[in-house]
């Protein structure tokens, strides 16, 4: 475990570019107050693209995970008490000003995820786009009349805020998975306790600071830095916590609904994927291919939606797979504030996987195409890499690669790639490259996935519901069902007469 005195918390002008230095918090927020690390246990945060600490966090306990549950059952009442109206206007007051910070917030993130600088200003404003959408799905919420089917009655079906929401988030994508659980909850009337991943947690307390700005009361909005089974766990069997949600993997997902088997809560859960992409011999492969390395190598192929098994139809296969070997070799490779394709891995296991999965997938006949091994811009760096002929018995077609290497299989009927794409536990998206109208309708039906993106690769988006099937998660973030999600739902019946 790390000591505060081991840690030496720089200033903000660690992070270079940074016009407003506020926003570069080291503290987390529990009923309005910023708890930063000074004396007390803390963790060190690292840029990925070259090792150096770039600040550190408070890394609280269970006692401290308890506090921020009390303070958000507290503001409860008062919060969901609101007019629809002002709950709104504070979360569209924290979109305009996320707006405004926008480029601060992509350095700031670049700088603790490694994520190329473009892609961080992208995920910026897609995480914005989160708190505007519900700031508009505040003011409308939902209350159905209902037919009667009893003599002098009316019926009407009512949707209530849960209580309190406890928010669980990825590194890969830091601001972005934090804003569409938080923005769905906020608007629902839920109160919400946040725990961002230790790897990443500057985006988060970021977005804290400018919640705080546009109005949001205290102890509506806390977020509790530190590991995360002492953060965790205690609200997993915490009765008062009535709704999880949680990105992540599939076997912390498995452990998060066995801890809160006991308290039955409302679980929202974004977990593995293991994603085919599937290109027909009719298809356009220029396009096809320009489509798969955004499918494959965006955020540097750290992506729950990332491409990972490829199966190309036997006719076109040796062209796709010239073709995007060309491409991922001229790939450019370096650290995110550079802004290249490719940025570093987020940690040492990241970049150990590659290695087995490409060391494995050759040990059993796969050839590879391009790469193949770490790149010479840093420790954590991995080339692009695409493997040809890559064998059903490899195990990166069965887990989830989370990187930049891409694995090639062909195949020779519907039917066969249908079977293969389906051979998983996964199912959160598949992508599907044919110009063929009735292929395209009996293969998105086929597909066992909750997602599908039929000759593109950009389907995401606040007005859609993002989900899966299968181990890949329950429930849907976005869309009208990302705020129904945090709401319970009330029956009334009352005599007229």
């Amino acid at each position: 475990m790390s000591s505060s005195a081991a840690v030496v918390l720089p200033p903000s002008s660690a992070i270079p570019g940074i016009t407003d230095a506020g926003l570069f918090c080291a503290a987390a927020f529990i009923d309005g107050e910023r708890i930063g690390p000074e004396g007390r246990d803390s963790i060190p945060v690292t840029d990925p693209a070259t090792g150096e600490i770039i600040g550190a966090i408070p890394a609280l306990d269970a006692i401290q995970s308890q506090r921020a549950v009390d303070a958000a059952q507290a503001a409860f009442e008062e919060w969901a008490g609101l007019l629809p109206q002002e709950r709104s206007a504070i979360l569209r007051k924290w979109f305009e000003l996320i707006m405004e910070a926008q480029e601060d917030l992509a350095r700031i993130m670049t700088y603790e995820q490694g994520k190329p600088l473009s892609e961080a200003r992208g995920e910026i404003a897609y995480a914005a786009s989160f708190v505007e959408f519900y700031a508009e799905e505040a003011k409308r919420p939902n209350i159905e009349s209902v037919t009667s089917h009893l003599p002098d009655a009316e019926v009407e079906i009512w949707r209530e805020p849960a209580g309190v929401a406890a928010l669980i988030t990825p590194w890969n994508f830091p601001s972005a998975m934090l804003t569409r659980k938080a923005a769905a909850a906020l608007a629902a009337g839920c109160t919400c306790v946040a725990h961002p991943s230790a790897e990443t947690p500057f985006s988060a307390t970021a977005l804290a600071v400018l919640a705080e700005r546009a109005g949001m009361p205290k102890g509506v909005f806390n977020i509790v830095t530190g590991r995360a089974p002492e953060i965790v766990e205690p609200w997993t069997h915490d009765e008062r916590v009535r709704v999880l949600s949680f990105t992540g993997s599939t076997e912390i997902g498995r452990l998060l609904f066995r801890q809160s088997a006991e308290t039955v809560k409302r679980l929202i859960m974004e977990l593995g994927g293991l994603a085919p992409f599937i290109v027909f011999a009719d298809a356009d492969l220029d396009q096809a291919v320009e489509e798969a390395i955004k499918a494959k190598f965006a955020t540097s192929g750290q992506d729950c939606l990332g491409a990972n098994r490829f199966f190309i139809e036997r006719s076109v296969y040796d062209q796709f797979c010239e073709k995007l070997a060309k491409a991922a070799s001229a790939l450019t490779v370096g650290p995110g504030i550079e802004d290249p394709d490719i940025g570093p891995m987020m940690n040492e296991r990241a970049l150990a996987k590659q290695r087995q999965h490409v060391e494995d997938a050759i040990s059993r006949g796969a050839r590879c195409l391009t790469g193949g091994e770490p790149h010479a811009a840093g420790s954590l760096f991995y080339t692009p890499t695409v493997l040809a002929d890559v064998p059903d018995e490899a195990l990166i077609m069965h887990e989830e690669t989370f990187g930049p290497v891409a694995a090639l299989a062909p195949f020779d009927t519907e039917e066969e790639v249908i079977r293969k794409a389906n051979d998983t536990e996964y199912g959160l998206i598949a992508y599907l490259h044919t110009n063929d109208p009735r292929r395209i309708y009996r293969a998105s039906r086929a597909l066992q996935c909750g997602m599908v993106a039929v000759n593109r690769t950009k389907v995401t988006g606040a007005p859609i519901p993002f989900g899966g099937m299968k181990q890949s998660g329950v429930g849907r973030e976005g869309a009208r069902l990302g705020m129904e999600a945090f709401t319970e739902v009330k029956y009334v019946c009352r005599d007229w007469r």
